[in-house]
């Protein structure tokens, strides 16, 4: 492999797009949240096409599969073509979900619930917030 073959995962995960700078790209493998084949990567491990990683941020799980090498971070119509999202569906929707919990809003003006008010939400609610 000549020298320009030769990429960091760092790099290509900031090229991508998937982090928005480099270093933090750096930090995510070095915390762990980069996984290849079930294992930890380093930022110096040498990305491949064909290899599928692992890329957990926040709560978001992605999988992707690198198609092309990027070697400079270009705009995002051009990154989206270097890798192929494989995420299972189900996982793409998990968190999702949280995002859009119900939320109940009182008029501006109403003053506090009742007792009365509160067994209505929470039978709104049907006990979701409900501690043990």
């Amino acid at each position: 492999m000549t020298e320009q073959e030769k990429l960091r995962i760092d790099k290509y995960l900031w090229a991508i797009r998937l982090f928005k700078t480099r270093s933090l790209a750096t930090e995510a493998c070095k915390a762990g949240r980069i996984k290849l084949n079930g294992q930890n990567v380093k930022p110096s491990a040498v990305v491949k096409p064909g290899d599928v990683y692992q890329v957990s941020k926040g709560i978001e799980k992605k999988v992707i599969e690198v198609v092309e090498l990027l070697y400079n971070r270009v705009e995002s119509k051009i990154a989206v073509t270097k890798y192929k999202d494989i995420t299972p569906v189900e996982e793409t929707h998990a968190f999702k979900s949280m995002f859009h919990a119900p939320t109940l809003r009182r008029d501006r003006g109403t003053g506090r619930p009742t007792k009365k008010d509160r067994r209505e939400t929470d039978d709104l609610l049907g006990g979701m917030f409900e501690e043990d």
